[in-house]
């Protein structure tokens, strides 16, 4: 039964995948007027005006004589204003730069929010930019999964029980915790939508992704343990003192396994996104779940 629960999991968040991929192959348009697209760039054509232009995983280009009549926002993209371009309201980068040709206007505020100084373009540089982004990739998972060891380990010295009932709400209900997790997901993308086109929400996009990451990471530590639980044995029979040094030792071989996964290149991306979407499904089952966990004692 188990098992069928896993698979149950797997097939819904490769549905979820597969459904995302979709969607960034086509651009959203919310009453003529908005322009959306979630991994992949926009592009508002010549001559046309639209309210906004929303980019998520990819650039928002202006093309010649268009108008943009409230805001262009990019989160990992450019905001690129061609000749003649114009953008009434404010102007946003999240991880890029805003590019004005001659004679293109922004009516409002304009600012970048980090920059990608240091990336190599082109296609002579395509092999040696894949190196040097696996390597800067690889140097943060591993330097996120000793800020994650670190959590983890002071997290089970003071309270060994948090981390436990949520390896145990995993095991117990994996396909509930992964429909949880692509829940939130679902919800954290809509809701951006939502603060992006409305203006004064815009400054709590950064909150409300704070929220999530720190949400995220927490439940990861809780998949770390079942990881490690499913590998290491823990003997019941044990003093408290050696049951506590045994969950260490879980949680610490449960993430490295998943940091050696997370190394491998393209298949590493799965793995993070999965960590995440049970990490993040783990939290909400255990703080909004009506049936709490059993714990064999």
């Amino acid at each position: 039964m188990k098992w069928q629960q896993l698979i149950l999991a797997f097939i819904a968040t490769i549905c979820l995948i597969f459904a995302g991929n979709a969607l960034a192959q086509t651009d959203i348009n919310i009453n003529n007027t908005n322009l959306i697209r979630f991994g992949g760039s926009v592009t508002v054509p010549e001559n046309q005006v639209v309210e906004n232009a929303l980019a998520f995983g990819g650039s928002v280009t202006v093309s010649p004589n268009a108008r943009v009549l409230d805001t262009a926002i990019a989160f990992g993209g450019d905001v690129i204003l061609k000749q003649g371009a114009r953008v009434e309201a404010d102007a946003y980068s999240f991880g890029g730069k805003i590019l004005q040709e001659p004679g293109a206007i922004i009516g409002g505020e304009k600012a970048t929010f980090s920059d990608r100084h240091g990336m190599m373009y082109g296609s002579n540089q395509g092999r040696s930019s894949f190196f040097a982004h696996y390597f800067f990739s690889a140097i943060f998972r591993i330097s996120a999964a000793v800020v994650a060891a670190i959590l983890g380990l002071i997290i089970l010295h003071t309270n060994p029980q948090f981390l436990q009932n949520l390896a145990t709400k995993l095991h117990q209900h994996p396909s509930l915790t992964a429909l949880w997790g692509m829940g939130a997901i679902i919800s954290f993308v809509f809701v951006s939508v939502f603060l992006a086109i409305t203006l004064i929400g815009i400054p709590l996009i950064p909150l409300l992704t704070l929220t999530a990451i720190v949400t995220s990471l927490v439940g990861s530590l809780g998949v770390a343990l079942f990881v490690g639980q499913r590998l290491v044995s823990n003997d019941d029979s044990r003093s408290e003192r050696l049951r506590q040094q045994s969950l260490q030792q879980q949680f610490l071989v449960g993430l490295a396994i998943l940091t050696v996964l997370a190394l491998i290149p393209f298949f590493g991306g799965l793995v993070v996104f999965l960590v995440n979407l049970f990490g993040l499904g783990v939290i909400l089952l255990w703080k909004f779940g009506t049936e709490k966990p059993q714990i064999a004692t």
